[in-house]
């Protein structure tokens, strides 16, 4: 019942991220009035545009890669069912996770792994904002640097400029999401389960901290995902302008 209970909430926090998430049009408003650049030719490398046009170029790789990955980790399983993502026990509690298993607690272990990853897809659709945010505020040297970097630069420059707004910005609603979801009573249950064992004594964790700190891993890690599709495959290239900054 715990388990439906919390898959339920799961598709409805799907649903509404729909609504939250960062629209191509409305970032690229904020980049101003750009030349209609011609398609690059065969053979020309990234950058291959004007300066003007590859910092917007630059910037629309930056909205479709995070239009693309936040939609991703705001899913049902986008994070739980995504290997490269998926929180897994804090390190610091291995040991306790382990004894709990031993001791016939597999089930909440199990439980309480998969309700972090829940307040992380409930909390991934806030990211749009700040990403939205921090694309208009790129300026022409900044787009200069990244467009010549190596293939996650631009998520690299992200991550610095942003991950303290983020971290601020997700830790409340990751805080209340761990409520909603189950987390902490997991968590509790588990850590119960370990207290009963004798000789092993009391372990502490900042919940709140460890899942922001993972969902927002997991943000940049996808976006990075993104970039490299958007430099390294053609097919990744899905308006003009992309094509004409990063076409070889």
């Amino acid at each position: 019942m715990k388990r439906r209970l919390v898959l339920a909430m799961g598709a409805l926090v799907a649903c509404r991220a729909a609504a939250q998430m960062p629209k191509l049009d409305d970032i690229m408003k904020g980049v101003g009035s750009l030349p209609n650049a011609p398609a690059a030719a065969p053979g020309a490398g990234a950058g291959s545009g004007d300066e003007q046009t590859n910092a917007a170029g630059i910037k629309e790789a930056l909205a479709v890669g995070t239009e693309n990955a936040v939609r991703s980790l705001s899913q049902v399983n986008g994070y739980f069912g995504n290997a490269a993502v998926k929180i897994l026990m804090p390190s610091s509690i291995q040991k306790v996770a382990d004894v709990a298993r031993m001791a016939g607690y597999q089930k909440q272990v199990d439980e309480f792994i998969l309700s972090m990853n829940r307040a992380a897809e409930a909390a991934a659709p806030l990211a749009a904002r700040y990403f939205g945010d921090a694309i208009r505020d790129m300026t022409l040297e900044d787009a200069r640097g990244i467009l010549m970097g190596g293939d996650t630069s631009a998520t690299d420059f992200f991550r610095r400029k942003t991950n303290d707004k983020l971290y601020a910005a997700f830790k409340p609603i990751v805080s209340k999401k761990v409520d909603e979801v189950g987390t902490t009573r997991a968590y509790k249950d588990m850590m119960g389960s370990y207290e009963k064992v004798p000789l092993m004594g009391g372990q502490s964790l900042d919940l709140d901290d460890y899942v922001t700190n993972k969902s927002l891993d997991g943000v940049f890690y996808m976006v990075g995902q993104e970039e490299k599709k958007i430099r390294t495959n053609p097919a990744a290239r899905t308006t003009d302008l992309l094509k004409t900054v990063f076409g070889r």
